[in-house]
């Protein structure tokens, strides 16, 4: 279904494509999603986002006092009065016929959940903008098969428990995840790896499976390290009784962009500090 929607996309942005070459210093682009707008600034189109959502706002690359979008109440009369060229965002079903029929490009991206899907879209959406794709991939593929290449030597495999929410609603993920595929290219398990996404979790089951790392995102407490490491009853979780329980940058774990190889060096450190140097991931 992917290969599908992007080349209905690519037929339909053809013609931008070939605007983009041509009048570079007029082009104007609205970014709906972190993801799209870190991979747009990578490839030298930072300066052009008229317009983001709330969260890009710490992106590298695009300019200072850009205008912030609410994703969750997008003002579509505001974005028709920047003239963008191209809107990419995140597919949110269908709210953007108002610019459709206002003569506006709309790029919806899915939700890439595979390493192999956030190469696409940096290729996809390069395509788009008549840019080069090729050292971004490049230089993301080589950090990964670098790191991959130490993780198939370990043969000791540590279990992980990659938590994304925090108690009492905890959630965690399974196979059919980048994250998921980050934890076994570093040489570890997920122990959730029989399941299948987005997944609850409960006290008892993570005693249960007893893992030797805990890994968190969560950023909206002040210390998620020390809160994981003072729930009730999980003195007895490996993991806490040896102190080996780490945040990971929220935005490089979570944005599905060539940015992803910073939480593979985060994980890669946290879980096998003996193969990993802490600064980069490896020696």
């Amino acid at each position: 279904m992917r290969k599908i929607f992007v080349l209905l996309c690519v037929l339909v942005m053809a013609a931008a494509c070939g605007a983009v070459a041509e009048t570079r210093d007029e082009f104007s682009i609205v970014s709906i999603g972190p993801a799209s707008t870190e991979i747009i600034a990578a490839l030298g189109f930072g300066g052009d986002i008229v317009a983001a959502d709330e969260f890009s706002g710490n992106v590298p690359g695009i300019p200072d006092g850009v205008a912030v979008l609410d994703m969750m109440a997008l003002d579509l009369e505001f974005i028709i009065s920047k003239q963008p060229d191209v809107v990419f965002s995140i597919d949110m079903g269908d709210p953007f016929s108002v610019l459709t029929d206002a003569g506006i490009r709309v790029v919806l991206l899915p939700t890439s959940v595979s390493i192999a899907a956030v190469r696409d879209d940096i290729r996809f959406i390069a395509e788009v903008l008549g840019a080069d794709s090729d050292a971004i991939i490049a230089e993301m593929d080589g950090e990964i098969e670098r790191i991959r290449g130490i993780g198939a030597g370990i043969t000791q495999r540590r279990s992980v428990y990659f938590e994304v929410d925090a108690a009492p609603f905890m959630w965690s993920l399974g196979s059919g995840t980048f994250i998921h595929e980050m934890i076994e290219l570093v040489g570890a398990v997920n122990i959730f790896a029989g399941e299948s996404g987005w997944i609850p979790v409960t006290d008892e089951v993570l005693v249960a499976l007893n893992p030797d790392v805990i890994l968190t995102t969560v950023d909206f407490l002040d210390d998620p390290v020390g809160e994981i490491m003072g729930r009730p009853g999980w003195d007895v979780i490996t993991a806490v009784r040896e102190g080996a329980v780490f945040q990971i940058d929220s935005d490089a774990a979570s944005r599905p962009s060539h940015n992803i190889v910073r939480a593979l060096r985060e994980i890669a450190s946290a879980v096998y500090p003996e193969y990993f140097d802490s600064s980069n991931g490896g020696s």
